[in-house]
């Protein structure tokens, strides 16, 4: 069975339908949360401890733009973290600013969601687009949107992994906060020397410094190389001009190629070179603590609709996305306690729910009565809360943690919180061994073989395996991976490019009109940090309805109406406070931080919450709703 809560079974043929008999199937009743400020039983018991129990407020979070909050209460002394609250704190509405306008308007204005990651966002919109229009681009027009996508996640990942979630391993964090294993990594010799040319985890950490450190300086630097090879057919970048439905409207020629290739090798020994570090870094912490294998656990739940077309089965239709979806070079699909539930980008599709019961918007639906879609095209049942049934209507509003606290919504896969990065499509494609691409990438089921070309290090192969332990480190571990496992992508796109070009297949665009009748349209794409779809209701030439889903809306999500936490707010609850502090004053909460950083939030700019030298907090008993009081630092 593919959907365990949603009212949705199969056929023998093996149809989705809802079952039978079931009035009002999608409708819910909402689990009440009770903050703990409002628990007085459990309230008193922890006060019982006094000073050990504090209210913790990050804001912001994260050093990439957005906006994201994060309240704490911690228990001090058991070190255990015991509520958890996840703020998106700003409404910035593109999907009302995209209602009445042209649809190839929506590539250009969708991409300025996100001025790290805006490339993706243009792609996933012409792929709306053009299953709306009843387009297809031609293989060269899709082997530059595969290079693209790879050269945009070869900029997002080494940014990832030494300027948004390193500075949190470097000298200064870990001196600061754990002085035992700065001190421990001072004599801890690094296996991975021979590649990337430390002698220990101490000269790691220090070369991933912030701004000083040549591994924080390195990665800014290879962050440009990838934007170089990515302007040359995008035209700009973050935003690029040449993507439209149907291809792109550059023309590429074998300079252009050239040009790219010799940006493209120079990942294949720098992604080994931060394999064998992060390898090298995440094996010294756990065998200097066990623990930290529980920092930022969760349960092994995943969602990815798979990314990098295959140019010569993708035909841009929904009735045929199951069948072009697992030609991809990233396998759709579904994880569900770490067992592969499915690669259907239609059942993907159908088991998607945004809810917004904990989010500052209106319900736009009598609970689960009366909605526009019942059925997506090819007649698999869809929710009320589909995106494709969504209307987005803001409702601003005081915080509130039993009420409504975040403008994100809650997106949930068959009522499941899941989450999303580079290491989901890793995942899926490993477990479901379905690549049919494996020149370089070879799935075992267990892992993914990633076989480097020579270049000025020698041939060799890589690893992935699926980890035993998932959390904050196997995060970041697979995001170092996701660097040679992109790199191979682009080169195969490269490739298969250059084949075109020899014969004479160099038509990048399929031209098209803009139908005037009802059409419905999805893009199953990907960000760096994972899952992203838009879906477009058009009619009469403009645009009815536009939704778009990114990783962040998945993984920053609030609790939703079944008392489900969002993933950053149950990793970090199951999170153990692993820093050494002597008195409550000290906590720096670099656990809970490194915790939410491995998921990469896009969101606000900044980093801790110190105000001259020390972290904000304040006792849990004059804590109401944290952002509403006037006295409340943060």
């Amino acid at each position: 069975m593919c959907f365990k809560n949603l009212p949705i079974e199969f056929d023998e043929q093996g149809n989705a339908r809802l079952k039978e008999g079931v009035a009002n199937p999608y409708s819910y009743e909402v689990k009440e949360v009770t903050p703990l400020h409002e628990d007085q039983e459990k309230l008193e018991r922890l006060l019982a401890r006094n000073g050990h129990i504090r209210n913790v407020d990050f804001d912001p979070v994260t050093r990439v733009a957005g906006a994201l909050a994060f309240h704490t209460v911690v228990d001090l002394e058991s070190r255990q973290v015991l509520e958890t609250d996840s703020m998106a704190t700003l409404f910035r509405g593109y999907e009302v600013i995209l209602k009445g306008r042209d649809p190839r308007d929506a590539i250009f204005i969708s991409s300025r969601a996100c001025g790290v990651c805006g490339g993706v966002h243009s792609t996933c919109s012409a792929l709306a687009i053009e299953m709306a229009f009843g387009i297809q681009p031609p293989p060269m027009g899709t082997v530059a949107r595969n290079l693209l996508l790879s050269l945009e996640y070869l900029y997002d990942h080494p940014l990832h992994l030494f300027l948004l979630a390193g500075p949190d391993f470097s000298e200064p964090a870990v001196r600061e906060t754990n002085p035992e294993l700065w001190e421990r990594a001072e004599s801890a010799p690094a296996p991975g020397k021979a590649v990337h040319g430390r002698a220990t985890i101490a000269e790691l950490m220090t070369d991933m410094t912030p701004l000083t450190g040549s591994l924080y300086a390195e990665a800014l630097h290879m962050t440009r190389v990838a934007r170089e090879a990515y302007v040359l057919i995008g035209g700009k970048y973050p935003h690029p001009q040449t993507v439209v439905p149907g291809g792109i409207s550059a023309t590429i020629d074998t300079s252009d190629m050239n040009e790219i290739h010799l940006r493209i090798v120079k990942f294949f020994d720098y992604g080994r070179k931060v394999v064998a570090i992060w390898d090298d870094l995440i094996d010294f912490f756990y065998e200097a603590n066990p623990q930290y294998t529980d920092v930022g656990k969760r349960p092994k739940n995943l969602v990815d609709p798979g990314q990098w077309d295959d140019p010569f089965a993708y035909d841009a239709t929904f009735a045929g996305s199951p069948e072009w979806g697992e030609r991809r070079w990233a396998t759709p699909g579904v994880i569900v306690d770490g067992e592969l539930v499915t690669t259907d980008l239609q059942l993907l599709n159908a088991g998607v729910e945004e809810f917004v019961d904990h989010s500052f918007y209106e319900d736009w639906t009598a609970n689960g009565n009366g909605y526009r879609f019942p059925q997506d095209p090819a007649g698999n049942p869809l929710s009320p809360y589909h995106p494709w049934n969504k209307e987005t209507i803001p409702k601003p509003q005081g915080t509130n943690w039993k009420d409504k606290y975040s403008w994100s919504t809650s997106p949930r896969w068959d009522r499941l919180a899941m989450e999303s990065g580079a290491y989901s499509r890793l995942w899926v494609t490993a477990v479901a061994n379905k690549l049919p691409h494996r020149r370089f990438i070879d799935p075992t089921g267990q892992s993914l073989r990633l076989s480097v070309p020579k270049a000025a290090l020698p041939a060799a192969e890589l690893e992935w395996k699926i980890p035993e332990h998932w959390g904050m480190f196997e995060r970041n571990r697979a995001r170092a991976y996701a660097i040679v496992y992109t790199a191979l992508i682009a080169y195969e796109n490269l490739l298969i490019g250059l084949d075109l070009q020899r014969k004479g297949e160099t038509r990048t665009a399929t031209p098209f009109e803009v139908p005037t009748d009802s059409r419905i349209g999805v893009g199953f794409w990907g960000a760096g940090r994972g899952y992203l779809t838009h879906h477009l209701t058009m009619d009469k030439g403009v645009i009815e309805n536009y939704q778009i889903l990114t990783p962040s809306t998945w993984n920053a999500s609030p609790k939703d109406p079944f008392g489900n936490p969002g993933p950053y707010e149950e990793a970090v609850a199951a999170t153990p406070l692993l820093e050494n502090y002597e008195k409550p004053e000290d906590f720096k909460g670099i656990d809970v931080l490194r915790t939410i950083r491995s998921f990469d939030p896009c969101m606000p700019c900044t980093t801790h919450i110190h105000t001259e030298g020390r972290v904000i907090s304040r006792e849990v008993v004059t804590c109401a709703c944290g952002v509403d009081d006037d006295d409340h630092a943060h």
